[in-house]
């Protein structure tokens, strides 16, 4: 398990601080013990809960061209025919995962292939889940083409907490199946936009880790 890099100066700067307050407290009013002691508790318990949310566990990378995998950890909130008019401009089943602030919140790439399009959209906050956040909020759209021509869209979604996207391809990279792409910083969502003919191997309300759940069998050709 490491520190994933968007978290280590936030955690570095959190540490300083809540460890100056403490010491300060303990100088100007020493006999405040409970005060003290309380303080001293919300501050580990903070750092602890923050500290886990960067976590990076090391994970297996799959290696299945057949397969879809999980862009994120989470819990699956929508599988539905949607059209997607951004770029691919047809019909697509849109399988949606909603991270929330106790998830970890690296996103991977969910199958090997070549960065086809990019593109970062400003936006609203709207809570992960509502229907309009993944069109209206700040968002980015990242379409992955894989070896045998298919085009898949990822879709990182900010939500009401998370306002802080962070990307690391640009077009024309190779992503590799199960490698990190993406964070997005406290609660939000990814959707996939996978063929209508692939097999969907998700359920609504099922949980998924990135890189390791399957989220669709892709037909054979």
């Amino acid at each position: 398990m490491t520190i994933h890099k968007e978290g280590r100066s936030l955690l570095f700067w959190m540490l300083f601080i809540l460890a100056g307050l403490n010491i300060l407290l303990h100088q100007v009013l020493p006999e405040k013990e409970l005060l003290l002691n309380l303080v001293m508790l919300g501050s580990i318990l903070g750092y602890l809960a923050v500290l886990q949310f960067f976590r990076n566990p090391a994970i297996p990378m799959p290696d299945d061209p057949e397969l879809i995998y999980a862009a994120a950890d989470g819990k699956v909130v929508t599988i539905e025919k949607t059209r997607e008019d951004e770029f691919l401009r047809e019909e697509r089943i849109q399988v949606s995962v909603f991270m929330s602030p106790l998830n970890v919140h690296v996103n991977r790439s969910p199958i090997s292939g070549l960065v086809k399009y990019f593109k970062y959209h400003p936006g609203k906050y709207l809570v992960a889940w509502h229907p309009k956040s993944s069109t209206e909020n700040e968002r980015t759209s990242l379409v992955l083409e894989h070896p045998s021509g298919l085009l898949l869209m990822v879709r990182q979604i900010a939500g009401a907490m998370a306002r802080r996207i962070k990307w690391y391809v640009d077009v024309g990279d190779p992503l590799v199946q199960g490698h990190e792409f993406g964070f997005i910083k406290f609660g939000s969502r990814v959707d996939l936009f996978v063929p209508l003919d692939a097999e969907i191997l998700v359920k609504v309300n099922q949980k998924t880790k990135a890189g390791i759940t399957p989220i669709a069998r892709l037909k054979s050709p």
